[in-house]
């Protein structure tokens, strides 16, 4: 299942890239991820971490979940639960399913977020600069930190933000999970 989630992603990548028409040099000097590792992901070789999808997502403009799944031309207003988009980063113990069938023509997305215990992502930019988010606590607690203001969520809680510079998502002795709306 990991090898066919990555196989899918580098090939999303590497046609992301080429659409652009940059070489590995310029989507490196763009993103901040060296060639070589650039290399590898296209190649299947590893899979990215979320800093490192952080910083294409920043490169591209794109959110995170239009970095994962191509998006369909036509719209399917279902999808089943089964056929939603996962994706995890074990290393740092995040889960991001993408709830909203994807469309090119809707701008708004709903991914439902897991982190483990003791777990903290940093992003030093924002993948798509004032875009709305609105942040729904569903179990635990969680720190989140938008360009230098911190907030404590419990689950019930809504955090409505524009993020525009650098964000970080932490976790203490229990795990989290949260809606997170852009629009």
């Amino acid at each position: 299942m990991q090898l066919d989630q990555d196989a899918r992603l580098a090939e999303r990548i590497r046609s992301l890239r080429n659409r652009q028409g940059w070489t590995l040099e310029e989507l490196a000097d763009r993103s901040s991820v060296s060639r070589a590792t650039l290399s590898r992901i296209e190649n299947a070789e590893v899979s990215p971490n979320t800093q490192v999808l952080a910083k294409l997502c920043s490169a591209y403009g794109l959110t995170l979940t239009r970095l994962l799944a191509p998006v369909d031309e036509g719209f399917q207003p279902l999808i089943a639960h089964e056929e939603q988009t996962t994706w995890t980063d074990g290393e740092a113990g995040y889960t991001r399913r993408v709830v909203s069938p994807p469309s090119r023509g809707l701008s708004a997305e709903v991914i439902r977020c897991e982190l483990r215990a003791d777990t903290r992502i940093n992003y030093q930019t924002a993948p798509v600069p004032g875009q709305e988010h609105h942040l729904v606590m569903l179990e635990g607690t969680l720190e989140v930190g938008i360009s230098g203001q911190n907030y404590r969520l419990s689950a019930g809680d809504c955090l409505r933000y524009r993020l525009v510079g650098a964000s970080h998502f932490e976790t203490r002795d229990a795990p989290a999970a949260y809606l997170l709306v852009l629009d």
